[in-house]
């Protein structure tokens, strides 16, 4: 029977790879820098209007400025990789990828910025005032925010140690926030596997999408408040997570004690936590996954997600193809794009 499952595993993981249109291309020239690049749609699709060459006229320069900024962000901060990442994906999954979680407060709508996953938490806000800010004065009015969430994720990834992709530009930004939406759609920590996926296929994302995304966890740090109920309480019967390995369980209440300490932080993947690789996923096997969320993928039950986790944990090119994949259909969850919405000037208000 173990055979027969292992077999299974592995065709199934063959289908996966054979359908996957995902590219290893590098658009703006080696590791994502120069202003040349492929003009090509990935996979051969378009993406709503979305493509790689989209500023290759009007702001050819606009990569090598994203990556400079952000060469010196991370130097001077490792863990803002990790934050930027994040900061895209909280953007596509409120009212799609339109930098609307980059609006303070407007005359008609309160910001995403105080809703419950985002407040006090969100972070890289300044990074992208200064990528902007030297977008501007290079291109005015040109390269949108939604799109500098889109680029400064893919290179927060490539320097980290992460997969470069072929990224589909061209969106632009919402005159509008949306709190409601925030509080609604970003998946809390301590979801199920089920809940997470509930909340993946809203998005039209899926199982692969899942597991593939979640691997952004192999960067990056998670405040106690995030986590502290696997150490105390997680099924209200005031007992920790069983699925927590127990010497990681004892260091994790040295850092989040049972009152207090709340903003203390601890690593997302304890043993690389500032190189993408493909860590997390060895972590999550030996019980070691820091956040309800990660370790659900494998304690869950789900057979296509379990299957994931072990195949990523063996094979980091395989992980690295299906994370770059799912960062573009990711970015495709209802961008703005023609004459929809606008480019700001400022992308923490709209325009006058």
């Amino acid at each position: 029977m173990a055979s027969f499952n292992l077999l299974y595993a592995t065709f199934t993981l063959l289908a996966l790879l054979s359908s996957s249109t995902f590219c290893f291309a590098y658009p703006f020239g080696s590791w994502g820098r120069g202003g040349g690049g492929v003009r090509h749609p990935v996979g051969g699709q378009t993406y709503s209007g979305l493509l790689p060459g989209f500023y290759g006229h009007s702001c050819p320069q606009a990569n090598d400025i994203v990556m400079s900024v952000l060469e010196r962000a991370i130097s001077k901060d490792p863990r803002m990789a990790a934050s930027l990442l994040r900061l895209h994906f909280h953007d596509c999954f409120v009212q799609g990828c339109d930098a609307s979680v980059l609006l303070d407060d407007g005359e008609t709508f309160a910001s995403e910025k105080k809703s419950v996953p985002n407040k006090n938490s969100l972070r890289g806000f300044e990074v992208i005032d200064e990528i902007k800010s030297e977008l501007e004065e290079a291109c005015p009015e040109t390269v949108s925010c939604a799109d500098i969430l889109a680029l400064a994720a893919r290179g927060s990834t490539v320097l980290s140690g992460g997969p470069n992709w072929e990224l589909p530009l061209g969106r632009r930004d919402s005159r509008k926030a949306s709190l409601n939406g925030s509080n609604k759609n970003i998946p809390p920590p301590n979801s199920t596997v089920q809940n997470l996926l509930t909340f993946f296929q809203r998005q039209g994302l899926n199982e692969v999408d899942l597991v593939s995304l979640s691997g952004a966890h192999t960067i990056g740090m998670a405040r106690c408040t995030t986590f502290k109920q696997r150490l105390y309480n997680q099924n209200g019967n005031n007992q920790p997570d069983s699925t927590l390995e127990r010497s990681y369980y004892h260091d994790l209440k040295t850092v989040c004690p049972k009152t207090g300490g709340d903003s203390n932080i601890s690593p997302l993947d304890l043993a690389s936590p500032a190189t993408f690789d493909n860590t997390y996923f060895k972590l999550i096997l030996s019980g070691k996954g820091l956040l309800t969320s990660d370790q659900v993928l494998l304690a869950g039950n789900l057979g296509k997600t379990m299957q994931l986790v072990k195949a990523f944990a063996n094979d980091r090119a395989l992980f690295f193809g299906h994370f770059g994949r799912s960062m573009v259909k990711m970015g495709n969850i209802g961008p703005l794009t023609g004459y929809n919405g606008e480019v700001r000037k400022n992308c923490r208000k709209v325009n006058l």
